[in-house]
C-alpha cells in the first residue's frame, strides 16, 4: 500500500468505520423489533432467536475465509463486494413475507457482512504503520463498533414506531452505497505479499461446528436435552471441532492456524470476545423482551431506556482506545470484567416494577463494561503478530465476537424458554433470572482472562508465537502497546 498523507489515512479510517457501523448496528438493531416481528409473522421465541443468530452465525463462519480471500484477490475489491451484498441482503430482509424468508435473507446479509470487518481491519493495519497511530485508529474503530451495537436498539425503536419493523433494514442501504463510491475514490487496493491458498475443508468443518452447536442450544428446550437429535448435534459439534483442529494443524496454510493460540494475548482476546459479546447479546435479547412484553413499552420507549447504555458505551470505548495507546490493554479489560459482573448481579434483582433509577444504573454499568473491552480485544489479538498475519488475527477476533453474540442469544433464549411458565408478561422475571447470573459469570471469566493474559509472561508467549509463524527474514510484527 502506498504512503498516504495523514488526511487521506483518516479518510480511509472513516470509510472503513462506516462499514463497521452498519454491520455492528445490524447485529443489535433487530433486537428491539423482535416483538413486532413476532406479532406480524407469528414467530415463536425460537424463531426470534434464529432471526438474530442466523446473521451472527454465518458472519462468524465466513469471517476468516473472507479475510484470506481479500488478502489474495484484493482488499478493496472484497470490501466493495461485501458492501454490495450486504445492501442487497438488507433490501431483501425488508421485503420478507415470513420468518423463513427473513432468516434466509439475514444469512445473505451476513455473507456480505463477513467481507467487511476483517478486511477493513486489514486495510487499517496496513494504512497506519506507526504503532501509536495504529493503536489510536483501532481505538476509534472499537468506539465505532461499540457505539453502533449500542445505538441499534434506539435506532430500531424509532424506526419500528415510525415506519414498522421493515424500516430497520432500510438504513443500511444508503450508507452501503455511499461507502462503495467513497471506497472506489479514496481507498487504494492492497494484497498480502504472499496470499494464502483457499481452505474449503477447514471452512466446511468450521460451519458444521458452529451450526450444530447453535442449533442444539436453541432447539434443546423444545426437543428435550436428552433427545437423540440434540445429543446427535452436540456430538457433531465435538467431532467438527476435533476434525478442524486435526486438519488445520497438518495444513501449510490453514484457514485458522491453531498455533495462534500459543500466544496468550491472542487466546485471551478471543476468549474475552466470546464472553463479553455473549453477555451483550444475551443482555439485549432479554431486555428487549422485558421492556416490551413485561413493562408494555412501545419500541421507541424501550430503545430510549437503553440509550444511557449506548452513550456510556461510546464514551468508554473512546476512553479505552486512549488507555490502550498509552498504558496497554490490562486496565480496560479488568474494568470491563468488573462492570459486567456488577451489571449482571444488579439484574438478578429485576422485578416487573423495578424503578427507572435502578434500571438506569444497571444499563450504565453494563455499557461501561462493554465499552472498555472492544479496543483491547482487537489490540491484543494483533499484538506481536507478523504483519501479513494481522488480518487473520483480527478476523479471528471479529469471528469470536460474533460467535459470542450467537451463543449469548442461544443460551439466554434457551434458559428463558426452559424456565418459562405461562406467557412472557407473567413468567419472564423468574424465567430470566438464571440468564442474569450467566451475564455475571461472563464478567468473572473476562476479569480472570484480563489478569492472566496481559502481563509480561503473556507478551513473551506472543513473541515466541510470532517467531513460529514467520521466518526471521520476513518477520515484521504488528507492535501495539
Amino acid at each position: 500500500m502506498p504512503d498516504l498523507s495523514r488526511k487521506r489515512r483518516l479518510l480511509v479510517l472513516a470509510i472503513c468505520c462506516s462499514a463497521l457501523f452498519i454491520v455492528g448496528l445490524d447485529s443489535t438493531i433487530v433486537n428491539v423489533a423482535l416483538p413486532s416481528i413476532s406479532r406480524e409473522l407469528h414467530a415463536p421465541v425460537s424463531s426470534l432467536q434464529w432471526t438474530i443468530d442466523a446473521y451472527t452465525l454465518v458472519l462468524a463462519s465466513l469471517l476468516l475465509f473472507s479475510g484470506s480471500t481479500a488478502d489474495r484477490i484484493g482488499r478493496r475489491r472484497t470490501f466493495q463486494t461485501g458492501l454490495a451484498v450486504f445492501s442487497i441482503g438488507s433490501l431483501a430482509c425488508s421485503l420478507a413475507p415470513g420468518t423463513g424468508w427473513l432468516i434466509g435473507f439475514r444469512m445473505l446479509q451476513a455473507v456480505g457482512g463477513s467481507m467487511l470487518n476483517p478486511v477493513a481491519m486489514s486495510i487499517i493495519t496496513n494504512t497506519f504503520t506507526d504503532k501509536r497511530e495504529r493503536a489510536q485508529a483501532i481505538g476509534i474503530w472499537g468506539a465505532v463498533f461499540g457505539l453502533s451495537m449500542a445505538l441499534g436498539p434506539v435506532a430500531g425503536g424509532a424506526l419500528v414506531d415510525s415506519v414498522g419493523w421493515r424500516g430497520i433494514f432500510w438504513v443500511n442501504i444508503p450508507i452501503g452505497i455511499a461507502a462503495i463510491v467513497l471506497c472506489a475514490a479514496f481507498v487504494p487496493e492492497s494484497r498480502a505479499p504472499k496470499a494464502r491458498r483457499p481452505d474449503p475443508v477447514g471452512q466446511v468443518l468450521l460451519i458444521v461446528l458452529l451450526a450444530s452447536l447453535t442449533y442444539a442450544i436453541i432447539e434443546g428446550p423444545a426437543s428435550g436435552w436428552g433427545s437423540p437429535l440434540i445429543i446427535g448435534l452436540f456430538t457433531v459439534a465435538v467431532v467438527g471441532l476435533a476434525g478442524f483442529l486435526y486438519y488445520e494443524l497438518r495444513r501449510d496454510e490453514p484457514l485458522l492456524n491453531p498455533r495462534f493460540f500459543r500466544s496468550a494475548p491472542f487466546s485471551g482476546a478471543t476468549a474475552t470476545a466470546v464472553t463479553a459479546m455473549a453477555a451483550l447479546g444475551g443482555f439485549l435479547f432479554l431486555n428487549t423482551l422485558y421492556l416490551q412484553d413485561v413493562r408494555g413499552y412501545r419500541p421507541l420507549t424501550a430503545g430510549l431506556y437503553l440509550l444511557p447504555m449506548a452513550l456510556v458505551l461510546a464514551v468508554c470505548a473512546t476512553l479505552s482506545g486512549r488507555i490502550v495507546a498509552n498504558r496497554g490493554t490490562r486496565i480496560p479489560m479488568v474494568l470491563s470484567g468488573i462492570f459486567i459482573i456488577a451489571a449482571g448481579l444488579l439484574m438478578t434483582r429485576l422485578t416487573a416494577t423495578t424503578s427507572l433509577g435502578y434500571l438506569f444504573l444497571a444499563y450504565v454499568i453494563f455499557g461501561a463494561g462493554n465499552g472498555f473491552v472492544n479496543a483491547a480485544i482487537t489490540n491484543s489479538a494483533v499484538s506481536g503478530m507478523p504483519r501479513d498475519q494481522a488480518g487473520v488475527a483480527a478476523g479471528c477476533a471479529s469471528a469470536s465476537r460474533q460467535i459470542g453474540q450467537s451463543l449469548g442469544v442461544a443460551v439466554m433464549g434457551s434458559v428463558l424458554n426452559g424456565n418459562l411458565r405461562g406467557g412472557l408478561s407473567t413468567g419472564f422475571v423468574a424465567a430470566s433470572r438464571p440468564g442474569w447470573w450467566i451475564v455475571a459469570v461472563c464478567g468473572v471469566v473476562g476479569l480472570i482472562l484480563a489478569v492472566v493474559t496481559t502481563g509480561a509472561w503473556a507478551q513473551r508467549t506472543a513473541a515466541r508465537t510470532a517467531s513460529l509463524l514467520s521466518p526471521a527474514d520476513e518477520r515484521s510484527p504488528v507492535s501495539v502497546p
